[in-house]
């Protein structure tokens, strides 16, 4: 299974408008806050509508995000967007580093055990502060599968799958 570099992922969501200039409050789910600075397209979406905006200025003020798109120059434009998803191209971001996973990129992955029997489709990502966790639905149920190298013994982007040291009965 190749996995598509050209869709858009979800990266946070425009929690309301700053100031009276067109700003807005944007809530990132990314490890830092300003990192979606570095990307100068960004795609908002609501409701099965997405349109693209540029970015034109951003900061991080007291811990927030605060953007500026060059399509919105007031308070009134800028509240429209609240709530709307904000996405990013996954084909533009940095490639990870070796041994390192966009959680993007695993969501979707078949997760086999060192049996090779089917313990389930990873469904999401929890951050647990120590480590990440895979979230595994399957038939099996839901496994809970700590991202770590003593359970993980291979990620395959390319093939679309995960060998974990996991029991179904864990």
């Amino acid at each position: 299974m190749s996995r598509s570099q050209d869709n858009w992922v979800a990266m946070g969501y425009v929690k309301g408008a700053f100031g009276i200039k067109g700003w807005v409050k944007v809530a990132a789910d990314t490890e830092y806050a300003d990192s979606l600075l570095d990307y100068p397209v960004w795609q908002l979406s609501k409701d099965g509508v997405s349109r693209s905006y540029t970015l034109e200025n951003g900061q991080v003020a007291s811990g927030e995000l605060q953007v500026k798109f060059a399509e919105i120059s007031d308070r009134d434009a800028a509240q429209l967007l609240r709530g709307y998803t904000i996405e990013i191209k996954r084909s533009d971001f940095e490639p990870a580093q070796e041994g390192e996973y966009y959680w993007a990129d695993l969501v979707g992955l078949t997760v086999h055990n060192r049996q090779n029997e089917l313990i389930g489709t990873v469904s999401s990502l929890m951050e647990t502060g120590a480590h990440d966790i895979l979230v595994v639905d399957g038939e099996h149920g839901r496994k809970l599968i700590p991202f770590v190298d003593h359970y993980i013994d291979n990620v395959d982007l390319e093939h679309g799958s995960i060998i974990a040291d996991w029991g179904l009965d864990y």
